[in-house]
């Protein structure tokens, strides 16, 4: 029986997979033509199985001798670029013995060279060897640092005129990042990302991108047909959203379902189990995830997505760096551009309780202390329970955060999460040039005839800075927007006054009628 695949890549008899040369429609023309290029994507969106798939292919159209090997061996090997290459040939020479028929592979390399030129003259001499063009696919490239990088993409840099005969035909780079980065990690100066690059032979650069609405739905359709079990409409439009069609949280929210979940297969999967499976991967930070939010530390990233927490306005984009920043941030997935956003649900979620898990840690009460006896949320509860923690940690917290720019928006945040997970969900919207950060807290429970349903109650956040000005009129009418857009009659504005010190005092409140005529509960903090 088929599966979902979370780790490593889709084998078509074992795996629900999409015709993979499908997302690359550029790839055999550009190797029709000779070309060098690169192909980047974030981690585990499907790159090696793409290029297995494409190398087997162009290899059994009898025009050509076509190979994916991996680079990521000759990490270790840092600045000592002659062995990264040796490490890195000894790892082609073995993928092609399993891969290539005998006629194809590779004569023995050369035992003594020139340490800058031991790929290149072994490439040379598989070219001249090899009765068809040679097509090389150089996966994990950018696991290569420093020197190592440097001298590779030299080498076929160089032999890049040498082609088809005495060099490969066509080579692909591919990695996380763009080749532009290349000269970062071969040792560029980051400041000056404008300079020539080492592999500027290169006639493109392909960017995998994620799955569409309906090609998660087509991902979904061959669970039913393998057995019978349906997924609703709702809930593959539900997984779309939550996963913004990235391929691991694709995969990994339908495997949560079906094999850890354990959903009968006589019941069909609804939204309501994708609500619960996003949690759950949330919560338990698998390695996917855990590889990016070790990003948020690192200074580019942060500059990036610092100002999404921050009611900033948003104006960083006419500076070089920080466009290269976004770029930067863009290439390992964590970000959408135009508008830039983070770049799905989940990511922007696990993004936020990484960064509020000192102030989460604080919170002491009890979860089951704010609900009603009817199963609804005590929401009147808890944003006083909220005020008195504010009074007594804000100001500590919100100084101590990774990101203390956002200081009061986090701790905010991780105080609703402590108490509001495991019964309910908080969706979160923010981003750059929004100005705040708005919240629908969702929380499901049981009327009193058994019919299940949801409470819904939604909150802004909005920080007032230095030399700006009072922020409760516009506020009110962001707010006052979002409840339209919600079909909701009353909200909550937080507004945390950081004109200067964020002062250990009394939460003050006032009820507001906006110009639509909704409720709001403003919160002076």
């Amino acid at each position: 029986m088929k599966v979902f695949n979370t780790a490593g890549p889709c084998r078509s008899e074992m795996h629900y997979m999409l015709p993979p040369l499908r997302r690359i429609p550029e790839a055999p023309e550009l190797i029709e033509k000779m070309g060098y290029f690169v192909l980047h994507a974030p981690r585990q969106t499907g790159k090696t199985t793409v290029l297995r798939a494409l190398a087997e292919e162009l290899t059994a159209s009898g025009r050509y001798a076509a190979l994916h090997f991996s680079c990521e061996a000759g990490e270790v090997a840092g600045d000592d670029f002659e062995g990264a290459q040796r490490t890195v040939l000894a790892e082609l020479r073995l993928r092609a013995e399993t891969s290539l028929p005998p006629e194809l592979r590779p004569p023995p390399f050369p035992e003594v060279a020139p340490d800058g030129f031991l790929v290149r003259g072994a490439l040379a001499a598989w070219a001249e060897a090899c009765p068809r063009p040679l097509v090389l696919f150089f996966d994990e490239i950018d696991a290569l640092r420093g020197q190592s990088l440097l001298s590779m993409l030299r080498q076929l840099r160089a032999g890049y005129p040498e082609r088809p005969h005495a060099f490969p035909a066509s080579v692909v780079l591919c990695g996380l990042r763009d080749v532009r980065e290349y000269k970062v990690a071969s040792g560029g100066d980051p400041n000056r990302l404008g300079t020539s690059s080492p592999f500027n032979v290169k006639v493109a650069s392909l960017r995998l991108g994620n799955f569409s609405a309906e090609e998660v739905a087509e991902l979904y359709r061959q669970h039913t047909a393998e057995t019978g079990q349906m997924f609703t409409d709702e809930a593959v439009a539900h997984a779309f959203e939550v996963t913004g069609g990235q391929p691991w949280l694709v995969n990994a929210v339908a495997r949560e379902i079906v094999e850890v979940m354990r959903v009968p297969v006589a019941e069909a999967i609804t939204a309501a189990h994708v609500d619960v499976a996003k949690e759950r991967l949330i919560l338990a930070r698998q390695t996917h995830l855990d590889s990016l939010v070790a990003r948020l530390m690192e200074p580019r990233v942060r500059r990036v997505i610092e100002p999404m927490l921050v009611d900033a306005p948003g104006d960083e984009g006419a500076d070089l760096t920080y466009d290269d920043d976004v770029s930067y941030v863009r290439d390992l997935g964590l970000v959408l551009t135009r508008p830039l956003r983070i770049a799905n649900p989940i990511y922007k979620e696990v993004i936020v309780r990484v960064l509020g898990n000192k102030a989460e840690d604080q919170v002491v009460e009890e979860p089951r202390a704010f609900v009603l006896p009817d199963g609804r949320l005590a929401w009147r509860k808890l944003l006083r329970a909220f005020s008195r923690f504010w009074r007594e940690h804000g100001q500590a917290l919100a100084t101590r955060m990774p990101y203390p720019e956002a200081g009061p928006q986090l701790v905010l945040m991780a105080f609703l999460q402590r108490l509001v997970n495991g019964g309910g969900y908080i969706d979160r919207e923010y981003g750059v040039g929004r100005g705040r950060i708005d919240l629908l807290v969702r929380y499901p429970y049981e009327k009193i005839d058994g019919t299940r349903a949801e409470q819904r109650r939604a909150m802004e956040i909005k920080v007032w800075r230095r030399g700006q000005k009072n922020p409760l009129k516009k506020g009110l009418a962001q707010l006052d927007e979002y409840l339209e857009r919600l079909g909701l009659s009353r909200g909550t504005l937080w507004i945390f006054d950081a004109r200067g010190k964020l002062a250990r005092k009394p939460v003050r409140k006032e009820d507001v009628i906006t110009r639509g005529g909704r409720r709001v509960r403003v919160m002076w903090a």
